[in-house]
């Protein structure tokens, strides 16, 4: 009866947690997280690695929808964010794309996303291979400057091993200093082993007269 009660006490502070627009800001976030990103993606790993055609496309027809979804919500978010319940619309969304009663990213990517595409093909492809040649002429030009910054980065990071060489010598040579200081400051000088032999002598000599 507590176990029954316990449950059904979690289950409703959690519908009303996330139906309450105020206090489930976060919450509603995070759903939306986790069943937009990191879900897909592990069923994207587990798709590839059981190599699974089926399950690679429709991994594939999710990334497409929410990849346009997440484009339009960049130029749209701060107009849409204030409409009331709006997470609360995007979490139902994002479930519809996944369930596979729905089917929704292969509805919205057959009916939406690729029509538009392919009307838009050839410039869109124009577009992108301007953009790359520009790119490639970018780094190219830039070749010198960015062979600078990586030899920079790697004297940084240590990656050629010399700067952390030169820490383990430094550590080392710490240690030496501190252990030859103790053995000094444990060892007697030779003026106070001198008096200590005086003062054993002289009381001998007093107990012999």
């Amino acid at each position: 009866m507590a176990a029954l009660l316990g449950s059904n006490l979690t289950s409703e502070v959690g519908l009303r947690l996330l139906l309450c627009p105020l206090g489930s800001n976060v919450v509603i976030r995070t759903a939306c997280c986790s069943v937009g990103i990191a879900l897909p993606v592990y069923s994207t790993f587990k798709a590839i690695e059981s190599k699974d055609q089926d399950a690679q496309n429709r991994c594939l027809l999710y990334w497409a929808a929410y990849g346009s979804f997440s484009l339009v919500e960049v130029f749209t978010d701060k107009l849409i964010s204030w409409v009331p319940m709006y997470y609360h619309v995007k979490f139902a969304f994002l479930v519809w794309l996944q369930l596979p009663p729905t089917n929704g990213a292969k509805q919205l990517y057959v009916k939406h996303l690729r029509p538009f595409l392919s009307r838009h093909q050839a410039r869109a492809d124009h577009i992108l291979g301007l953009a790359y040649s520009e790119v490639i002429k970018l780094v190219t030009s830039h070749q010198t400057e960015i062979q600078f910054v990586k030899n920079m980065i790697a004297k940084i990071t240590g990656s050629d091993g010399s700067a952390g060489q030169r820490l383990r010598s430094s550590r080392e040579s710490d240690r030496s200093l501190h252990h030859g200081s103790a053995e000094e400051s444990a060892a007697p000088s030779d003026d106070e082993s001198g008096q200590n032999n005086d003062s054993v002598l002289s009381e001998r000599f007093l107990r012999a007269r």
